[in-house]
C-alpha cells in the first residue's frame, strides 16, 4: 500500500527498525503500516515526513485519495 513510503526509507538505507525507533512505535507495527495492514494517523504521518524532511502529502496523499474513490 504506502510502496512509495518503502521506496523512500530504501533510497535512505533506513531498516524498518530505526524508522520504529524514531517513531517510537514497535517494528511490526511499522512494517504493517508500510504494508496498508494498520492505517496512519496523521500524527504518525507528521512524524514519518520529518524524518525524510518531506511533508506528509507528498508521503501519503495520493493513496489516500486512492482509498477515497
Amino acid at each position: 500500500m504506502h510502496n512509495k513510503l518503502k521506496e523512500i526509507r530504501l533510497k535512505h538505507n533506513y531498516s524498518s527498525k530505526y524508522m520504529a525507533d524514531k517513531i517510537g512505535i514497535s517494528k511490526p507495527y511499522y512494517s504493517q503500516i508500510e504494508t496498508g495492514k494498520r492505517n496512519l494517523s496523521y500524527d504518525m504521518a507528521i512524524k514519518i515526513a520529518k524524518i525524510f524532511k518531506l511533508k506528509p502529502d507528498f508521503l501519503f496523499y495520493d493513496e489516500y485519495i486512492g482509498e477515497v474513490k
